[in-house]
């Protein structure tokens, strides 16, 4: 009787228990995606990895143009391919690596495939001031700090992950989850802030006219002030950012939890949210890269295990940032001062528009050699974004309005990549190190993000599968740069986690 009782308790903990994820270096890890997705992965391997590593560079290199066939050229060929395999990698990976992949697929389309074609026709977005060699350090440089960052990945994977006891995870015993109460008040701030920046710039209609008038409404608002835009970063960062935060805490909860599908108060705030976003968030009013930070965000929250969004994202993401991106800027200027869109080739959006990362980048080499490292100056006031120039009378620029005004351009919003603000204040070592930490710690939030978002996670409050979907859309303005315009949302989003994020254990009854 006692062995018969005994099998059957086990049995019924079998049953009721969730299945063990195999255990790592005293980790669970996530488990491995099913033998169809692995079968189809490996038929679609080939004709994946040499349409980014072989056909697409081909199609660049027989467009006619400059017809050099010098050390630049050579190495951007380099660095095209090298990205190009190792975004193929992220896609056809068992595992989801979410911000290893936006990474990879920036760095070939920016990076990588956009410069070479600038290379192969002879033409930049924006001139090139300094010598030849220059762009040759760029692209060196860039490839320098791209297999820094695989170093940093490397690293972080040799590291296992520790098997958190109530002891360590936090000051409560459990992984950081969006405190219920404080989640609300988020929502009421979301409302708040988004009204308060809605009135100030006149009403719904003005977001649903142009970028122009947007900026036009903002400079004759009085949130800016003589040589400072502090006071219309927070109105801007504040009206934005916590209607898409408290909007992805809804979708998560509607997409994990079928008790929040059934309660009618949860559907109602997730509409009102969306209404909202639609209006400060819209893709009219907005920046490109930002409404890209917005769609990822919501994407990878809405579908948070699912392998084939993941996959289709990395993907389409590439063929996007090719024909849709350069033409994404349609409603940046009104009817009468909008630029035509015209195209003799389908490459020659990437030489004329907005892929000056490269360029910039040898741009700002030849300014450092005329003017020397800052030693982290500019990385020092991106950190301070927040202090006005009137307290700060040194405040240092954006990386990339410095070198434009250097050039003696008289438009100066231009890009400054990651590349740009490490060379500039600490060379060659800090592109290195910098890259080789980012790399670390993005392998990292990768493996925890993978188990955030399963079964066996935190549930539809978890902190981290929020922020890291957040932080994958906004990798492209991270990347682009420069840091100073970068850090505002970013810091705001921070400052927002931060206070409705509680460690205390709950019931898994209850959170769901």
């Amino acid at each position: 009787m006692t062995s018969v009782h005994t099998s059957a308790t086990e049995q019924a903990a079998r049953t009721a228990a969730p299945p063990e994820w195999p255990l790592r270096g005293g980790a669970p890890e996530p488990p491995e995606q099913p033998i169809a997705w692995s079968m189809l992965s490996r038929a679609l391997s080939v004709p994946l990895i040499l349409g980014l590593v072989c056909f697409l560079p081909a199609v660049i290199a027989a467009q006619p143009g400059s017809e050099v066939r010098d050390t630049a050229y050579w190495l951007q060929l380099v660095l095209t391919c090298y990205a190009g395999a190792r975004l193929a990698t992220m896609i056809l990976s068992t595992r989801r690596r979410l911000l290893q992949g936006v990474f990879w697929m920036f760095v070939y389309i920016a990076m990588g495939v956009a410069p070479f074609a600038q290379v192969v026709i002879g033409q930049t977005p924006t001139p090139m001031v300094g010598p030849r060699q220059d762009l040759v350090t760029a692209i060196a440089m860039v490839l320098v700090g791209c297999a820094a960052f695989d170093l940093g990945a490397l690293l972080a994977s040799r590291r296992p992950l520790r098997r958190r006891t109530p002891s360590t995870r936090g000051p409560g015993g459990g992984p950081a989850v969006a405190h219920p109460v404080r989640l609300r008040l988020l929502v009421l701030l979301a409302f708040a802030a988004s009204a308060f920046y809605v009135l100030k710039l006149g009403g719904p209609s003005v977001f649903f006219s142009s970028r122009q008038e947007i900026n036009e409404t903002v400079a004759a608002s009085g949130v800016v002030s003589e040589g400072s835009n502090v006071g219309s970063a927070f109105v801007k960062g504040f009206g934005q950012v916590p209607a898409l935060l408290a909007l992805l805490f809804y979708t998560r909860r509607l997409a994990t939890s079928y008790r929040a599908r059934r309660t009618p108060s949860t559907v109602l705030v997730w509409v009102a949210l969306v209404a909202l976003n639609l209006v400060v968030n819209n893709p009219v009013s907005n920046a490109r890269y930002w409404f890209l930070t917005v769609l990822m965000a919501f994407v990878f929250t809405a579908f948070p295990s699912s392998a084939a969004i993941y996959r289709i994202v990395l993907t389409t993401g590439v063929v996007g940032a090719l024909v849709v991106f350069p033409y994404a800027d349609r409603f940046r200027y009104d009817d009468e001062a909008q630029r035509p869109a015209q195209s003799a080739s389908v490459f020659e959006p990437l030489v004329t528009k907005d892929y000056d990362q490269m360029v910039m980048f040898a741009n700002s080499i030849s300014w450092v050699d005329t003017r020397g490292h800052t030693y982290g100056r500019q990385l020092t006031g991106s950190a301070l974004f927040f202090v006005p120039r009137a307290a700060w009378s040194g405040k240092p620029e954006d990386t990339g309005v410095r070198v434009g005004q250097w050039m003696g351009l008289r438009m100066t919003n231009l890009s400054a990549p990651l590349w740009t603000e490490f060379w500039v204040d600490f060379g060659a070592s800090g592109v290195i190190g910098g890259f080789a930490l980012i790399g670390y710690a993005v392998a990292r939030t990768d493996r925890r993000y993978a188990r955030a978002v399963t079964r066996a996670g935190p549930g539809p409050g978890s902190v981290l599968a929020i922020a890291a979907p957040l932080i994958a859309g906004y990798t492209f303005i991270l990347l682009r740069g420069p840091l100073l315009q970068a850090a505002g949302k970013l810091a705001i989003a921070a400052l927002c986690l931060l206070l409705i994020s509680t460690f205390k254990e709950r019931r898994a009854g209850r959170r769901r």
